[in-house]
């Protein structure tokens, strides 16, 4: 079938984006979905800055691609032998599809899946293959979901079915931000009632850590970023103290809770910020790393606090979450209210405006914006 897709050829290009339009809206040709797979007509489609990284060169991947990871959508084909998927059903699709039989799979930790991650860094399906097809070239998907396209193949591991009363541009949230976000805060962080903890970045996975932070009763939640009106209105949500990013953030965290937080979640990929979310800990404090900074990048910390004071630093990939178990039980607590995934949508667009979308993601002006195809 036809499709039209936004295609990324060329990684690098400079901003603003409404003037080198790094991403082509264009037709491509799809395969139908082969064994264990479904054509998802998609619904709606987050931009994240895991989108924004291929396009600036932080997180480099094979060309060209169609991008976009983050969508909810519903099934319109059911691939040879596939299970559990009927047309019709609404889906929520998530950027790791796990293979569900290797030893990170077996024992609970699908983020980490090896197959999965293999075929990821290739840009192809859980599979090893690509249903794009384009004249003269080999074309990429993007963490098996290349949501930014009217229709897409994926594999039915990178499908959650969801109540399809749930606003597709709601549903597309849980697929990244608020797996990341909350995941971040409930499997990776265990944060308990009563603790404390910063989060730095207000990005949409930074907020949902917020949401999340504020779900299991944190005592207090103290929120970073540069930009005014992100700390003015996480403060709206809930935070208790606001801060801005600078050189004086880590001090001002310190003072605020007598030594320093029990957590404190990164959610930029600077490993700047890492340094100094480890640094705003107390003695015993967890940091948790969410975001993606350059494969070159290297984090310098005081090692010996590691040991003499006990601190923990732990990466967190996909929340830590299990998404056929995690992703249903957040969308309940979506659905009573206790949490509102919808308050960090920022912005509605088409997927013409989509260069123009990732020019306010870069500038920090955007919270969590949805294409709706």
């Amino acid at each position: 079938m036809n499709v039209r897709g936004a295609l990324l050829r060329e990684m690098g290009l400079p901003t603003p984006y409404a003037r080198s339009r790094p991403l082509t809206i264009t037709a491509l040709s799809l395969d139908p979905p082969g064994p264990d797979e479904l054509l998802i007509r998609v619904r709606s489609a987050g931009l994240c800055h895991s989108d924004l990284s291929v396009i600036d060169a932080t997180r480099p991947r094979v060309m060209p691609m169609v991008l976009g990871h983050e969508a909810a959508g519903e099934v319109v084909e059911v691939g040879p032998g596939t299970r559990g998927f009927a047309v019709g059903d609404h889906v929520v699709l998530v950027f790791v599809p796990s293979c569900g039989t290797c030893v990170f799979c077996a024992t609970g930790r699908p983020a980490l899946c090896e197959q999965a991650a293999a075929a990821n860094s290739a840009g192809t399906l859980l599979c090893g293959e690509r249903r794009w097809r384009a004249p003269g070239e080999v074309i990429h998907h993007h963490l098996g979901v290349s949501a930014f396209a009217e229709h897409v193949v994926v594999a039915a591991r990178s499908a959650i079915r969801i109540d399809p009363g749930i606003p597709f541009e709601i549903a597309a949230l849980f697929g990244c931000a608020v797996l990341t976000g909350v995941g971040a805060v409930l499997n990776s962080a265990r944060l308990s009632p009563g603790q404390s903890v910063a989060i730095f970045g207000l990005g949409g996975v930074g907020l949902a850590a917020l949401l999340g932070a504020l779900l299991v009763s944190a005592e207090s939640v103290i929120v970073v970023d540069v930009v005014a009106e992100k700390l003015a209105f996480a403060r709206e949500l809930g935070a208790t103290l606001a801060v801005t990013a600078g050189p004086a953030a880590v001090e001002k965290i310190r003072e605020a809770t007598g030594g320093g937080v029990d957590c404190a979640i990164e959610t930029v990929g600077n490993e700047q910020v890492l340094a100094a979310a480890y640094a705003a800990t107390c003695r015993g404090g967890t940091t948790i790393s969410v975001g993606l900074p350059h494969p070159d990048r290297m984090l310098q910390i005081p090692a010996v606090s590691l040991v003499a004071e006990e601190r923990t630093l732990r990466g967190s990939y996909l929340g830590s979450c299990v998404p056929q178990r995690d992703l249903p039980r957040l969308v309940a607590l979506y659905r009573r209210g206790r949490l509102p995934v919808d308050r960090i949508l920022s912005g509605v667009l088409s997927l013409d405006e989509l260069n123009e979308g990732f020019d306010r993601l870069a500038s920090g002006r955007a919270m969590r914006q949805v294409v709706m195809l």
